[in-house]
């Protein structure tokens, strides 16, 4: 399933860049976490380049750090996780919002124990939510988004919110894999609308 979807998402981004004259400007985001408990915790930023094709699509590369630490019955360890991938949002109205966002990260998590042997974790999240734009200034995005892969070292395991509890034991037995994001949305560039009056005055006189 998720092969499909990251299969999908680089079409669209290639078939934009094929459209490059549809490019009405540029974009660059930001999104962070932080969760924090008695064993531990971790905090982390993202940072996404987009380009806007049109009003409504944004795409383009996406790129993150995280940090976190343990204290795992006195056994304290604390290490990094990098990596980056790709991104497309769909907006509607200035109201909500659409996303498919791809990512490897480098990873040297283990379940919850630290291999020497860093390896690559995939995560790929569908989601969405509200996305609004003020003073053409920034955008902010607050959105739900849920863990295709859902991979067993994901990183993001310590952010997930829903969590499956035993009827009998109340212990949790399981996390599903949803996570909250806010996001901040900054212009670099905007081409200039062109005015639907010029061109037809225009058209007239070639006429």
């Amino acid at each position: 399933m998720h092969r499909i979807l990251v299969a999908l998402l680089l079409i669209c981004l290639s078939q934009q860049r094929l459209n490059a004259q549809n490019i009405t400007g540029s974009e660059i985001g930001f999104d962070g976490f932080a969760s924090v408990t008695n064993l531990g915790g971790s905090f982390g930023i993202g940072m996404k380049y987009g380009l806007n094709f049109g009003e409504n699509i944004i795409a383009g590369p996406s790129f993150r750090f995280q940090r976190s630490w343990s204290n795992w019955f006195g056994n304290k360890f604390a290490y990094n996780i990098t990596g980056g991938g790709l991104f497309l949002h769909a907006r509607y109205q200035n109201i909500v919002y659409g996303a498919v966002e791809f990512e490897m990260l480098h990873s040297p998590i283990s379940y919850t124990v630290i291999n020497a042997n860093k390896r690559w974790v995939p995560t790929l999240f569908v989601g969405g939510g509200f996305s609004k734009e003020f003073n053409e200034m920034v955008r902010l995005n607050l959105g739900v988004y849920y863990d295709v892969v859902n991979h067993e070292n994901s990183p993001f395991r310590q952010g997930y919110f829903v969590k499956v509890k035993d009827a009998q034991t109340g212990q949790v037995v399981k996390y599903v894999p949803i996570i909250y994001r806010i996001s901040f949305f900054f212009p670099l560039s905007r081409k200039e609308k062109e005015n639907p009056e010029e061109e037809e005055y225009y058209e007239y006189i070639e006429e």
